[in-house]
């Protein structure tokens, strides 16, 4: 991996926000392809890189955080959910829901540096 710390928590929220939509479209996580979507549009848009194994990790740590959300009612609801992003698919860190997300995935991330 080549993205620095506080940038790891960030994908890792925004993928973890993008899995708890699939799960309220679907009542599955995200496919792989559209993780890999959802993983390149943020890059993309980041200017940042993750190797192959990076990716799988971020997959995988991405289900475990949105299991922690997952069964909360107001985290099943798609069109809540939207609320989360300001224009052009970027998180809304003003949102208290977006913060607790993001301290979730920044202590999932100490836990396993």
């Amino acid at each position: 991996m080549v993205i620095q710390s506080n940038t790891r928590s960030e994908l890792l929220c925004y993928l973890v926000v993008a899995q708890l939509i699939a799960r309220a479209r679907t009542g599955g996580w995200l496919r792989t392809d559209h993780f890999v979507e959802s993983l390149n549009i943020w890059l993309n848009a980041n200017d940042a890189q993750v190797d192959w194994l990076g990716r799988m990790y971020f997959k995988s740590v991405s289900e475990i955080v949105a299991s922690d959300f997952g069964n909360l009612p107001h985290f099943a609801d798609e069109a809540r959910l939207a609320e989360l992003f300001t224009d052009v698919w970027r998180l809304d860190y003003r949102s208290p829901i977006v913060r607790s997300i993001y301290a979730a995935c920044e202590r999932e991330l100490e836990g396993h540096s």
